[in-house]
This record gives C-alpha cells, structure tokens and sequence, in this order.
C-alpha cells in the first residue's frame, strides 16, 4: 500500500490554507495526523526517529526516506493535515553549515563552538562540504525523487538570529558581548543572516518542482514562502536589547517572506510580544509558555493581544495535555475561531472523538 493521500485532498488542503492565510476562513484549521493504518508491508529494518539526524549518514538516503515513507503510509490525515516530512537535523542546524560543531544528545542535538574565540576572532560562512548539510542535501533530493510531490518537504529547523551566534558565544558571552562589543554582535548577527537566507533560497529553488509548497517543522503549508521565525535568546534580554539586536533583523526576514510566523517562547519571552505584534509582516504568533507554566489555557490575555492585532495563532494540542477541548477554550478567550490552527498527533483509536470536534467547526474528515 502507499500513503493514502489524493490530488483532491492536495487541492482541498492549499483552498483552506489560502483563506486562512487571508483571514478568509471563518474556522479554525485543524491537521489532524493519526497513526496506526495498515501500511500493508513489513516494517522497514530502520526503528522511528523524531531526529532524522539520528540516522547514522553511512545509511542511504534512500533507505532513511523509505523509513519516513513508511510512518506515512501508516498515517491518517484528517481534517486539514496532509503528508508532511520534517528532516529534523536539531533546532538551528545552520550553526554546523556555519562552523559550530554538532553533537547528538539522549534526544536532541546540540551546536558548540569549534574552539574559543573572542566575537572579535568570528567569521560565520557556508560550508557547503559540510557533512550533515551534504547529508540533508542528499535526503531532500531522495524524497523528491521518491515522492513526487505527494509529500510536502519541509524546511529544516535553521534557526534563529541570535539563537545562531549564541552556538560561538555561549551563555554569559554573548550577553557581556551585547555590551562589550555590540558592533560585532550586529556584524555576526548580519553574517547569520546572510546564511540563513542563502541556505533557505538554496533548499526552496532546488525544491521548487516537486514541493507542493512551502512548511517547516511546524507543518503549516504555504503555497508562498513561510517560516517560522524566533530568538529563543530573547528572553534573557530586556526590550531595549531587543530592538537593537533582534527586531531589525526579524523585520529584514519577515519582509522576505510572504507568510512569516514567530516562535515566542518562555514567560520572561513574553515581554517582546507588543514590538512583535507590531511588525505587519509578521503574520502570527506560535505561544509556548515553557518548562514549568501553565499550559497554553491559561494565558487569554497573550492570545487576547494576539488575535486583537489580527494575527494568527498556531499550536499543537501536546502543548495542552492533548485535551480537545482547548481548541474551544482559547476560541471562547478570544472570539475569533479562524485564527487558530491546531495540529492534532494521535492515533487511530482517537478518530470517532475527533471527528465530533470536526462536525463542530464544520470540517470535512
């Protein structure tokens, strides 16, 4: 059997995601993605990873691909989902394209510096040798070739502005060099930007004739260019240090892209929310409380703000508890249903409670 997917569902999924991107659509999107189909072949020799760097590079890319394959094959998609495939390298990959070293935790991955060096003594470039680019490389083309674009490949998790430097000035450094050497800190913030803009231009053209659109490890589809932006960094910095270091450089991006989203994580995150709200290209907002506080429906007033600016809001039901019925709580908080978009990951045994949430909004299975 294969992934249970059709050019109707493909033209239904881009319809919805059009209106919704311009405030057209009077629901909610709900994707909704359900394991445990029967794939109808044997299971491949590979186990199933969220990290596809994980996957020792000695193995083809094609058999990694047939793995992924596989997990879709075994996947329901509902509502507004549809076959998605993330190449999960760790979040902010581009520090290894740019020099960092790359190490794999229990169930991470993690960049450091390839040697101590003032930010003075830092030069941030392509290298487009590297292995584990070579490597997503390699897994792109496989999937297109294999695919065909039934599956939307998603762009790699590339990071974010200062999140990038902060892989060559880790911790307290980039702190200190915010105020001990701010002009370098602009210059390797610039030199990231660069990259990032090069590698993501590189990935979308060599993409562009089999990719449906455009997602990334949020699997919000585009038909136009869209990303999820952050600075994870930002909530160790105060909201003047943000408009110096941070803004002008999400601005630039933001403007670059047709659809661009913000990962705004953590409490102390949260005071950036108003300079966010206010750049009109970005065009909404993905809320992640953090370790340690309350869930996603406890906070109306962050959602209040968000959807009072007119932006979007995306979040995945894990960040609940996998409750139903937050979805109706944060729609309740802010009376706007067609601002949300919630990404469901279940199994089968969940499909009858989630098609009653789906006849509430009026959503085709």
């Amino acid at each position: 059997m294969s992934i249970v997917f059709s050019d109707q569902r493909w033209e239904r999924v881009m319809r919805n995601a059009d209106l919704w991107w311009r405030n057209e659509l009077e629901r909610p999107l709900i994707l909704t993605r359900l394991k445990g189909r029967d794939s109808g072949r044997p299971a491949p020799a590979l186990p199933e990873h969220e990290f596809t760097a994980f996957y020792d590079f000695s193995i083809p890319a094609e058999q990694v691909i047939d793995r992924i394959d596989y997990d879709l094959c075994r996947t329901e998609f509902l509502g507004d989902a549809f076959p998605h495939f993330f190449p999960n390298f760790g979040p902010g990959v581009l520090a290894a394209f740019i020099g960092a070293r790359p190490e794999l935790g229990e169930n991470t991955v993690w960049f450091h510096p390839a040697c101590d060096l003032s930010p003075e003594a830092i030069d941030l470039a392509i290298d487009w040798d590297h292995p584990w680019l070579q490597r997503l490389i390699n897994l792109v083309d496989a999937g297109a070739r294999r695919w065909q674009g039934q599956v939307q490949i998603g762009m790699s998790d590339l990071g974010g502005n200062l999140d990038l430097v902060s892989s060559f000035l880790p911790g307290e450094k980039l702190l200190l060099a915010l105020y001990d050497a701010p002009q370098q800190v602009q210059r390797l913030t610039g030199q990231a930007h660069e990259a990032w803009w090069r590698i993501f231009e590189f990935f979308a053209d060599r993409l562009s004739s089999t990719n449906p659109g455009y997602s990334c490890w949020t699997p919000i589809f585009s038909q136009t260019p869209y990303y999820m932006l952050q600075c994870d960094f930002s909530y160790m910095i105060g909201p003047d240090a943000f408009k110096q270091f941070v803004l002008p450089e999400l601005r630039t991006s933001a403007k670059r892209l047709d659809h661009a989203f913000y990962h705004l994580d953590g409490v102390n995150a949260s005071i950036h929310l108003d300079d966010l709200l206010a750049v009109p290209e970005i065009r909404g907002i993905q809320w992640v409380p953090g370790d340690g506080a309350a869930d996603i429906g406890c906070w109306p007033e962050i959602y209040q703000r968000i959807t009072g600016a007119g932006k979007r809001v995306q979040f995945f039901l894990s960040q609940a508890g996998d409750r139903l019925d937050i979805l109706d709580r944060l729609i309740e908080q802010t009376e706007c249903p067609g601002a949300f978009a919630c990404v469901i990951d279940g199994d089968l045994s969940q499909r009858d409670e989630i098609l009653k949430l789906f006849a509430k909004y009026d959503i085709e299975p």
